[in-house]
């Protein structure tokens, strides 16, 4: 039997909000440590959880066999995925989207056990996939679940699937703040303090967890002496910030339609298993050769070691080699999510805007040296610009990599090439990375938040004044017949002291009905209960509500707090006013 669905305070609502960021917070931990595990087998061949993503992975005992470990865990995965899930494929952010505006946020619970192994082998085998989008769908996940068990409205469920979401990625990257920004920017229709609360609770919560279990270290380490000495010029390194902020929207762009094209592309191949084997197989062929010609294995897995050696300064900061580790991650990604694997985009995305910024500092460097814009500092500028490119999340992409390095010094240049950065992809790309996907299914997502200015307005802003008082017992062909108004277009039908309901006449067929409606009196044609009340100081989202929960298409509006008199009513209220209404405020938005 289902139960019917009940509000939960606000406070019954945050405690819950807190169990799904500690549950998140935990499962960011074990997911980790499966990782690990999976990793050290298929690479090192020894069974351990000692793994430190920031450090290259050491030669493998497994020689040019290593180019099979891939397409091994792609088989792993694709049995997972097809068996019984199918929503973990990807990236996982699109189907939570998609939950989220179109299922009421309501997801398998299954998705988030299956989204856990399948995206732990595909990172541990050497897939080019991040750890974030993963955990953003199991915590999500687990909201929803949460909320699938408790007899709740959409909205309740949907705030616990952002809180989840937001304390997912928060566990990940030991990024609080980020985590909330994240959430309110791409996972919450609504925000506001009965919202936001929930949000801000998950995600402290799972912080706390996974600082609990993983220390309090930011995501990356920045040398002190670094971030002491290392002060960017004013003006000329804003404006070069600004250039390397147009870059990273090309590679933005170049990333959204390069992903969405492996994905259609792959398709070609209809058996799962060999798609992604020949995927897995070129990423293989792909590590294999850096190892071989560059020392490491560079690109496989979420390229953590990489962006660390970067802004270690342990890279030698050469153009050419990380321009071109760019495009190899560029191409290993798209080719790994395209044909199959489960794992996220953020840890690519921040891999190449560290190794597009460091080639681009170090060219600065060579040309023509300004202060503060070295390989290091456009590193860090680079992440932020390509992840606020790739997701349209500018307030996040910012706190994040603050959060992450912990260099206040570099917030300036990173808010100018994020702006830059976004505006430039936009141009170029209308859909970010995670809704192009969603726009193919016809699925639209919004992509920017607009305050609901039409539900503040008064009921007496909105309603129609010119309506006319009838009794119920006037011929209907007889109203027709006399009024000479063709604007009319609201009857409010009396009886005695009552008010029993209201008409809405058709202005266009109003002619050539007299016939038609003979004998007819208005108190037959009127709906009863097809009406609610509201006061001319109601504001609209209250009048709506009314409207909905009583099934009723028209409110007339009253000066009166109880059953109002005919004297009383001063204006009716229906749907095509709402519209107008709407309409009226999106206005100020069009261009």
């Amino acid at each position: 039997m289902r139960l019917p669905r009940q509000r939960m305070g606000l406070l019954g609502l945050s405690l819950l909000a807190v169990v799904v960021g500690a549950v998140t917070g935990v499962g960011a931990v074990v997911f980790r440590a499966l990782i690990a595990v999976i990793h050290n087998a298929f690479f090192l061949g020894t069974f351990t959880f000692a793994f430190d993503a920031n450090q290259f992975t050491p030669a493998s005992p497994w020689g040019p066999f290593i180019i099979l470990v891939p397409v091994i865990g792609g088989l792993i995965v694709v049995f997972l995925v097809t068996t019984f899930a199918p929503e973990a494929r990807g990236h996982g952010v699109p189907e939570v989207l998609d939950a989220i505006y179109y299922k009421e946020g309501k997801i398998r619970p299954v998705v988030a056990a299956i989204k856990s192994l399948a995206s732990a082998f595909s990172i541990g085998s050497g897939a080019a996939v991040g750890r974030e989008g993963p955990i953003i769908q199991i915590g999500a996940t687990l909201g929803s679940t949460f909320g699938q068990s408790m007899a709740m409205p959409p909205w309740q469920r949907i705030t616990l699937v952002a809180a989840g979401a937001g304390a997912g990625i928060a566990a990940t990257f030991n990024t609080p703040i980020g985590g909330v920004m994240f959430a309110i920017e791409l996972m919450m229709p609504e925000v506001s303090a009965r919202t936001f609360l929930p949000v801000a609770l998950a995600t402290g919560t799972a912080t706390f967890v996974g600082r609990f279990f993983l220390g309090m270290s930011p995501a990356f380490d920045v040398p002190a002496a670094f971030s002491a000495t290392n002060t960017p010029e004013p003006l000329v390194a804003l404006l070069l910030f600004a250039v390397l902020g147009g870059l990273a929207g090309l590679g933005a762009t170049a990333f959204v339609r390069s992903l969405s094209w492996a994905e259609d592309a792959f398709l070609v191949v209809k058996n799962p298993y060999l798609r992604h084997v020949v995927g897995m197989l070129m990423v293989g062929v792909l590590i294999y050769a850096l190892f071989e010609l560059a020392g490491h294995y560079y690109v496989q897995g979420v390229g953590y070691a990489t962006i660390q050696a970067l802004l270690n300064d342990n890279l030698g900061a050469s153009f050419g080699f990380l321009l071109f580790l760019f495009f190899a991650k560029l191409f290993a990604t798209c080719v790994s999510l395209g044909s199959g694997s489960s794992g996220g985009i953020f840890s690519p995305s921040l891999f190449m805007g560290a190794t597009l910024g460091g080639a681009f500092g170090a060219l600065v460097t060579l040309v023509h040296p300004v202060p503060g814009v070295d390989a290091v500092t456009c590193a860090m500028v680079g992440m932020a610009a390509m992840v606020g490119g790739a997701t349209g999340a500018a307030m996040a992409a910012v706190t994040m990599i603050f959060e992450m390095t912990r260099d206040y010094e570099v917030i300036m240049p990173i808010i100018v090439a994020v702006a830059v950065s976004i505006g430039i992809r936009r141009l170029l790309s209308r859909e970010n990375i995670y809704t192009i996907k969603l726009v193919g299914r016809g699925h639209t997502i919004p992509k920017a938040m607009h305050a609901n200015m039409f539900l503040v307005r008064h009921a007496s802003e909105v309603m129609d004044a010119d309506f006319v008082l009838l009794p119920a017992e006037t011929p209907f062909a007889k109203f027709l017949r006399d009024t000479c108004d063709e604007g009319l277009k609201h009857i409010v039908v009396t009886r005695g002291d009552r008010v029993v309901g209201v008409l809405r006449v058709n202005t266009e067929l109003r002619r050539g009905l007299e016939d038609a409606y003979t004998g007819v009196t208005l108190g037959e044609l009127v709906r009863r209960r097809g009406f609610t009340i509201a006061r001319p100081e109601d504001v609209v989202f209250d009048v709506v509500d009314r409207m909905w929960k009583h099934k009723a298409p028209m409110a007339i509006v009253a000066a009166a707090k109880s059953r109002p008199r005919p004297s009383q009513v001063v204006g009716v209220i229906d749907k095509e006013h709402i519209a107008d209404s709407v309409a009226e405020s999106v206005r100020p938005y069009s261009s």
